[in-house]
C-alpha cells in the first residue's frame, strides 16, 4: 500500500514512540517492537515472532521483496506499507536505517528456570544501558557457544531496534529472560542462579581474581559468566555474591575492556561446545 499521508492511522506505531513507550502498549498483552533491516526481520519471523506490519521507502522495495512476498504468502492481507523518503523520515524522524522497519508483538519471556533447563554456559548483563553494547553481546554469544543470556532489572531492552539491529538479529537466536526484580537483582538472583546448578563468576578488577584461563573455571559443568555496566562495572555487592572473581589477563598497562569485547573474550576462552 502506497501512503502519501503521515497522519495515517496504519503508521501510527511508527510515528514518534519511543522503544519504552511501545514496549508499553496497552493495546498488545506484551507491547510491540520495531525490527529493522531484512536480517532482522528474518530472524525475528524465524524465531515465530509475530509481525503487525511492514514499512519501508521506495527504495527498499526490490532488494524487500523476497520478505514481502513470504509475508504476504502467510497471510494476503498483511499490511505492507510503502512510503517516499520525505514521508518515511517524517513519521519515523530517522534519517538513516538499514532497511524496512517491522512492527512485532513482543513474545512472552520465560521464567529462568524454563530458561537455563539443559543450558551450560549463561551469561548475564548487568545495567549494560549501551544498545551498541547489548547488541555485540548477544552477537558474541551467538557465534561462540553461550547458551543463554540473562539481563538485569536495570538493564536495557535487547529488543529495542538499535541494539537487535547490532546483534544482526541474534537476539532472536540466543534465548534472554530478564532476572531478579530490583536493582540489586544479586540478592534473590545469584542463590537462584546457584539452585539451578550454576557457579557464578563475576568479570571484575580484583587482587585475588583468577585468570580468566584458570582451570577450576574450565571445570564448572554449569557457569554463569557476569558482566557488568560500561562505566563502573559489576556492583559491589554482585562480586561478592559470587562464586568466583576473574580477570582478563592485559598488556600494556590496559586493565579494562568494552563490556562488548570483554563477553566476546571470556565466551571464548570459557566454551564448552568444541571441548567435548
Amino acid at each position: 500500500m502506497r501512503l502519501s499521508d503521515a497522519g495515517d492511522a496504519r503508521l501510527a506505531v511508527y510515528a514518534g514512540a519511543t522503544d519504552a513507550q511501545l514496549r508499553d502498549d496497552p493495546e498488545y498483552a506484551n507491547g510491540l517492537f520495531i525490527g529493522e533491516s531484512r536480517k532482522v526481520i528474518e530472524r525475528a519471523l524465524a524465531a515465530g515472532v509475530r509481525p503487525v506490519s511492514l514499512f519501508l521507502e521506495e527504495r527498499w522495495l526490490d532488494q524487500t521483496m523476497p520478505l514481502i512476498e513470504r509475508l504476504l504468502a502467510s497471510g494476503p492481507a498483511f499490511p505492507v506499507l510503502l512510503a517516499t523518503r520525505d514521508l518515511f523520515r517524517a513519521v519515523t524522524g530517522y534519517e538513516v536505517t538499514r532497511g524496512a522497519l517491522a512492527a512485532f508483538q513482543r513474545p512472552a519471556l520465560p521464567s529462568v528456570p524454563d530458561l537455563l533447563e539443559g543450558a551450560r554456559r549463561v551469561a548475564v548483563l548487568e545495567d549494560v544501558a549501551n544498545y551498541t553494547n547489548i547488541g555485540a553481546a548477544f552477537r558474541s554469544a551467538a557465534a561462540l557457544g553461550i547458551d543463554a543470556v540473562l539481563v538485569t532489572p536495570s538493564c536495557h531492552d535487547p529488543l529495542y531496534r538499535r541494539a537487535a539491529r547490532v546483534s544482526m538479529g541474534t537476539v532472536f537466536q540466543v534465548p534472554w529472560t530478564r532476572i531478579g526484580c530490583v536493582r540489586d537483582w544479586a540478592v534473590e538472583g545469584v542463590p537462584l542462579l546457584r539452585s539451578l546448578g550454576f557457579s557464578t563468576a563475576a568479570l571484575a578488577l580484583a587482587d585475588d581474581a583468577l585468570p580468566l584461563h584458570d582451570a577450576r573455571l574450565r571445570a564448572c559443568e554449569r557457569l554463569a559468566l557476569v558482566l557488568g555496566t560500561e562505566g563502573d562495572g559489576l556492583a559491589p555487592s554482585t562480586v561478592a555474591a559470587c562464586d568466583y572473581v576473574v580477570r582478563i589477563p592485559m598488556d600494556h598497562g590496559v586493565d579494562s575492556l568494552n563490556v562488548a569485547a570483554a563477553s566476546a573474550v571470556a565466551f571464548w576462552e570459557l566454551r564448552t561446545k568444541w571441548r567435548d
